[in-house]
C-alpha cells in the first residue's frame, strides 16, 4: 500500500502539465488489471487529494469526487440552475465517483451533491461551506479567488453598536423588526450626522452577509466614513418586496421608516447619504423605492437585483422614464442565468444614459457567498473614507498623489482617484505590461483637489496586468492594475 501511494504521489510530482494530473490518475488506476489495486489506488489518491484540497483543482478544471458505495452520484449548484443533471462517473471496479470541469480561475460557486436520485447532502471532503437562504452548501472555490477577510469578526478593533427595535407601519398595516447599527463613539448628544444605509433582507444580511463586521472592518481600516444601518426585516418578503403589497411597502419606507429613524438618531437628512442595498427581490423593492423617491432615498445597491416581477415593471419604468438623480451600484453573478442577462442590459441602459454606475460581474452564482463579499465594494463606492481636517495637515507634503483603483481587480469598471497642488492639465494613460499605450483614461484641465473618474476598460482587451500613470506638471507616477474578464 504504502508503495503504491509513493507511485500515485509521483504520478502528480512527475506531470509536466498539471491540467491533465487528475486525468492521468484516472489512465492508471485504469490500466491496473487487479480489482484490489485498483481501489488500494483509490485510496492514495483520496490521502493526496486531501492535503491539495477537494475538490481536486488542476489547472483551469475542478474535479469532484465521492467515494462511495452507490447507485449513483450527481451535482446540483449555482453551475447548473441547481439542476443535478451532472451526473458522475464512477471508476470500473471502485466506489470512487468523480466529475470534471473547466470553470474561470477566479470562480466562486456552491454546490450539493445528490445521491441516489433523491438524497441532496455536502460535499464530505470539502470542509469549505457557505450558508445560503436554505442552508449551508459547499463552496467550490478557484485558486484565484481571495475570501473576503472583511467578513469576519475582529476581536481586537472597535465595534458599533446593535439595537432592536420595532416599528408599526400604517400603509401595510404591520409591525416591522429593525436592528440598527451605530458605529463606534456614536453619541446622541453630539452634534455630528451620518449617513445611512438601509438593508432589505436586513436580518439576512446580517447573519448571512456578515454585515456588521464588514462596517467595523472597513470602518477600522479607513476605507469608509462612519454610518448608521438599518436592517430592516421582512414579514412577507414576496408580496411586500414584488407582489400586491409592494407600493404600500415603497411607502411605509419612505413616509415612515425614513422619518422615524431620522427623528431618533444623528442623520444627515439628505438623499445624497441614504443608501438603499437589496438583494433579488430586495433589490427589486429597492430600485422601486429610489426611483419613484429620489428625493427621499439618492443611492441604491442591486445585490443580483431580480426586476422580472410583474413582468420587468420596474425595469421598464426605469429605461422609459425620466432620468432621476440616483447613484448606482449593481453586482451581480455571470452563473445567474437570464437575471445575468437583465443586469447587463440594465447596466448599458444606466451607462449610456449619463447615471453614475460602478458594477461588478462576477463568476459566481445568485447566492450570499457573492453578496456577503461584495457590500465592501457598495460601501466605499458611496461613502468612500475622507481624512479629517489634520490629516489633511499631516498630508500636505504628500499634496501629489495617485491612489489605487478600487476595486482590483477588476472585470469591467472601475474608479481612479487622485490629488493634486496645482490646478491645471494633468493626463493618466494605462499601458499594458510591455510598457505600450492603451488608452487614454483622462486628459484634461482640473484644479487642485482630488478627483475620481470611473473607467470602464475597452471590451477587446485582454485579462491581465496593466498599468496607469498620472501626470501633473512635473508630478508623475505609476499604479498596477489588473483586469479579470
Amino acid at each position: 500500500m504504502k508503495k503504491l501511494f509513493i507511485l500515485v504521489v509521483s504520478l502528480f510530482v512527475s506531470s509536466s502539465n498539471s491540467q491533465n494530473e487528475f486525468q492521468q490518475f484516472i489512465a492508471y488506476v485504469n490500466s491496473l488489471q487487479n480489482q484490489i489495486q485498483k481501489n488500494a489506488a483509490v485510496d492514495s489518491f483520496i490521502v493526496y487529494a486531501r492535503t491539495r484540497g477537494i475538490p481536486f483543482i488542476t489547472g483551469d478544471s475542478a474535479n469532484f469526487i465521492y467515494r462511495g458505495n452507490v447507485n449513483s452520484v450527481s451535482i446540483a449548484g449555482d453551475f447548473n440552475g441547481w439542476n443535478p443533471n451532472w451526473n458522475m462517473i464512477n471508476l470500473p471496479q471502485t466506489n470512487f465517483w468523480y466529475y470534471s470541469r473547466v470553470f474561470e480561475s477566479d470562480a466562486r460557486l456552491d454546490y450539493k451533491f445528490v445521491i441516489n436520485g433523491n438524497n441532496w447532502i455536502l460535499d464530505p471532503e470539502n470542509p469549505k461551506q457557505v450558508m445560503g437562504g436554505f442552508g449551508p452548501n459547499s463552496e467550490l472555490a478557484m485558486p484565484l479567488y481571495v475570501q473576503p477577510w472583511e467578513i469576519n469578526y475582529r476581536e481586537n478593533i472597535p465595534h458599533g453598536t446593535v439595537i432592536n427595535k420595532t416599528i408599526f407601519s400604517v400603509n401595510v398595516n404591520t409591525t416591522y423588526q429593525l436592528r440598527i447599527y451605530l458605529p463606534p463613539g456614536y453619541d446622541s448628544t453630539s452634534s455630528r450626522r451620518y449617513p445611512t444605509v438601509y438593508f432589505q433582507d436586513g436580518f439576512e444580511y446580517i447573519s448571512l452577509g456578515y454585515a456588521v463586521n464588514v462596517i467595523d472592518n472597513l470602518l477600522d481600516s479607513n476605507k469608509i466614513e462612519p454610518v448608521i444601518a438599518i436592517f430592516v426585516r421582512p414579514n412577507n418578503r414576496n408580496d411586500e418586496y414584488a407582489g400586491s403589497k409592494r407600493n404600500q411597502y415603497r411607502l411605509f419606507f419612505v413616509n415612515e421608516l425614513v422619518p422615524y429613524i431620522d427623528s431618533n438618531f444623528n442623520t444627515i437628512k439628505q438623499a445624497s447619504k441614504r443608501l438603499v442595498i437589496g438583494d433579488s427581490f430586495g433589490g427589486n423593492i429597492s430600485a422601486i423605492i429610489s426611483y419613484n423617491h429620489p428625493e427621499v432615498i439618492g443611492l441604491c445597491g442591486l445585490h443580483s437585483g431580480a426586476f422580472w416581477p410583474n413582468n420587468y415593471e420596474i425595469f421598464n419604468q426605469i429605461i422609459n422614464g425620466p432620468y432621476k438623480n440616483i447613484k448606482w451600484c449593481s453586482i451581480w453573478g455571470s452563473y445567474e442565468g437570464s437575471l445575468a442577462t437583465n443586469m447587463r442590459n440594465f447596466r448599458n441602459f444606466l451607462l449610456n444614459n449619463n447615471y453614475q454606475l460602478i458594477w461588478k460581474e462576477r463568476p459566481e452564482g445568485h447566492s450570499w457567498g457573492l453578496w456577503r463579499a461584495t457590500i465592501d465594494d457598495m460601501l466605499i463606492f458611496f461613502f468612500p473614507y475622507e481624512p479629517t481636517s489634520l490629516e489633511k495637515q499631516n498630508d500636505f507634503l504628500e499634496s501629489y498623489q495617485l491612489f489605487q483603483n478600487y476595486p482590483n481587480p477588476f472585470n469591467s469598471s472601475t474608479v481612479i482617484s487622485w490629488k493634486t497642488l496645482n490646478s491645471g492639465w494633468q493626463t493618466i494613460k494605462l499601458y499594458d505590461v510591455l510598457g505600450r499605450e492603451v488608452e487614454t483614461i483622462v486628459d484634461g484641465y482640473y484644479q487642485a483637489g482630488k478627483h475620481s473618474t470611473f473607467f470602464i476598460i475597452n471590451s477587446t482587451l485582454p485579462s491581465g496586468v496593466y498599468f496607469y500613470r498620472l501626470q501633473s506638471g512635473n508630478f508623475s507616477s505609476i499604479k498596477k492594475m489588473i483586469f479579470m474578464r
